[in-house]
C-alpha cells in the first residue's frame, strides 16, 4: 500500500511541476495532494517536500493557516479568466458557459476568502 501512495504522490508532484510552467494547471493543490500521499508512504519524502526551498512555503502556509498568497490568488484569477474567455471564444454553448461561469465564480469566492499568506 505504501508503494501505491508513493506512486500517487509522485504523480501529483509531477502534475504540480507541470503547473509551474502551464498557467491553466494548478500547482499548489497537486503539491498538497503529493504531501498527503507522501505522508502515507514515506516520512523522508514528506519531510523533503514540506521543507523544500521553493515548494514547501505554499504547503506550509496552507497547513498552518489555510492561507494562500496574494500572488497565487492573482495568478489563479487570471488563469480562470483566460479559461472562461477561451471557452467563449471557441463558441461553447451558452448553457455550458453558464455552468462553467457559476463553477468558476464559486472557486474564486473560495480562493479570495482564504487569508493571505506571507509569500
Amino acid at each position: 500500500m505504501r508503494l501505491l501512495w508513493a506512486v500517487f504522490g509522485f504523480t501529483a508532484l509531477a502534475l504540480g511541476g507541470l503547473g509551474i510552467a502551464l498557467p491553466l494547471l494548478p500547482t499548489v493543490p497537486f503539491l498538497l495532494l503529493a504531501t498527503f500521499c507522501f505522508a502515507r508512504s514515506s516520512e523522508r519524502l514528506h519531510n523533503w517536500l514540506i521543507n523544500h526551498e521553493k515548494l514547501g512555503p505554499p504547503i506550509r502556509d496552507w497547513q498552518e493557516n489555510g492561507a494562500i498568497s496574494r500572488r497565487a490568488k492573482v495568478l489563479a484569477t487570471l488563469s480562470v479568466l483566460a479559461v472562461f474567455c477561451l471557452s467563449a471564444a471557441i463558441g461553447l454553448r451558452s448553457e455550458l458557459l453558464m455552468i462553467q461561469g457559476a463553477t468558476l465564480c464559486c472557486v474564486m469566492v473560495f480562493l479570495w476568502t482564504r487569508p493571505n499568506g506571507p509569500r
